[in-house]
Order: structure tokens, then sequence, then C-alpha cells
């Protein structure tokens, strides 16, 4: 693997091994956030569960139906991602989230998780990823199960490529049946068993998103600075996986996870 190469998987590790979302958003609201999930009312944790399910299923939809439009074959040049735009417009949404309280989150965030979307396929295709490739396009929603632990853990510390090989056979099937039916039938058990699987870990990021904006700081100024964070954390998220992406496609999964994980161990 070249130097220049090597740096880039570098960075991929220094942004996919960080803390997750909760660590982050706790830094900004000065407390740990499990105190302010605990504080969730019972109604703010089913509609959390309900509409992190509609949102996966709308990225989903958006994602197998606008999201190829870049040629990697054309010779043109690959634009930088737009990584500011997103940010703006779901700090936006953030703001109404945070003005109108935590049940506003059934609205908000299938319009946040759409930009967030957006964002994501953005950041594949500056990486050079094919998104007319329906893998690539379901990867797009995979990237929001990165960067979160779910209840199926245990607990465990879960690096990248074990949260990545727990949702590729998911990821596989669903893309092998939408490739010979596509999304017609959306309620087909291999698509319902991939939202659910990717709604398992997104709605831990929901979760501590939604209980954050409980916590009294300056209202929905405080709503639109945690969403820039949610952004900001998967637009990390989809950098890291979609630079390994690319390196394995180079190099090969084996030598890249090889490498990947020396230069883990080698991280302070």
């Amino acid at each position: 693997m070249n130097q220049t190469d090597l740096c880039d998987l570098l960075t991929a590790v220094n942004l996919l091994e960080n803390p997750g979302f909760g660590a982050k958003v706790a830094g900004f609201v000065g407390r740990p956030i499990e105190k302010a999930i605990a504080r969730l009312p019972d109604k703010a944790t089913k509609a959390i569960v309900s509409a992190t399910h509609k949102a996966i299923q709308g990225a989903l939809t958006l994602s197998l139906k606008t999201f190829a439009h870049h040629d990697p074959e054309s010779g043109k040049e690959t634009p930088e991602a737009s990584n500011w735009w997103h940010l703006a417009a779901t700090a936006t949404t953030g703001a109404v989230g945070g003005a109108f309280g935590v049940l506003a989150l059934t609205i908000e965030l299938p319009i946040s998780t759409t930009i967030i979307m957006r964002s994501i396929a953005d950041v594949a295709r500056s990486e050079g990823a094919d998104l007319h490739d329906i893998q690539i396009q379901l990867e797009c929603v995979q990237v929001l199960a990165l960067g979160g632990d779910s209840s199926i853990d245990d607990g465990a510390e879960i690096g990248y490529f074990v949260a990545r090989e727990a949702m590729s056979k998911a990821v596989s099937e669903a893309a092998t049946h939408i490739a010979q039916n596509g999304l017609k039938k959306g309620s087909a058990p291999v698509i319902v068993r991939l939202i659910t699987r990717i709604a398992q870990r997104y709605s831990i990021n929901v979760t501590e998103k939604a209980a954050s904006q409980l916590v009294p700081v300056v209202g929905a100024i405080g709503g639109a600075v945690i969403n820039t964070v949610f952004i900001d954390h998967f637009q990390n998220m989809a950098r890291g996986h979609f630079i390994v992406r690319r390196l394995e496609k180079k190099y090969g999964h084996r030598i890249v996870r090889q490498k990947y994980q020396e230069l883990k161990q080698t991280k302070p």
C-alpha cells in the first residue's frame, strides 16, 4: 500500500474508531447523556421507534430512486462533497425540533435523515463510489448503522469491521432481492430485515439526540447545534467507510483490513 493510501486509511481509522454520537453530544450538553435518556417519557420512546423505522424506510427509497447520478467511468474529476450545505440544512431542521420538543421528532427525523442520506451519497460519490450500483446505494443506508452500538451487542466494544460484517448478509440479500424485484415488494422479509437491523443501531443515536434536546440549553439554538453534530457524525462515518471501500477495491479486503487493524492498534 503506497504512502498516500496509507494516510487515507489512517484518516478512516481516526474517523470510524472515534467516540460515537452520544459521547460527542455529551461534550456539548455538559453532562452524561445517559441521565437525559432516563428522563425520556414512554410516549417519546415509542415515537422514536416509530420515527426511526419510517426514516430508514424513506432513506432506503431515496437511495434507490435518486442516487444514481455519478458515473465513475466518465473520466471527469470527482468533485469534493458539499458537506457545508447539508450541515446548514440539517441545522435548520434541528432548530425546528428544538423549538417544538422531542415529539416533533416524528416530523423532523425523516427530513433530517433524508438530508443526511443525500450527504452520505455525496461523500460516497466524492470517494469514487458508483451510485448506480445497488450494493453501493444500500451501503449509503448502511452508514446510518455505523458509529452506534446496538442492544444486541451486549455492551461489547464494537469496531468498524465487526459492525459492518454484522450487516453484510442483510445488505447482500436485500441487494439481490431489489435487483430481481425492485422496490415494488418493499415489505419483503429481506427488506424488512435490513431496515430492522439498521434501525436497531440508528435508533441508539436518535434516542441520544432526542434526549439531549431535553437538556435545557438554548431551545431551538441547542437543537440546531445538536443536529449539526448529528450530521457531522454520519458524514465522518461515510467518509471513513467509503475510503475503506475504495482501498478494498484497489488492494483487496484482506490487506486493507490487516492494515486497518495495525493502524488501529497504534492509534493513540
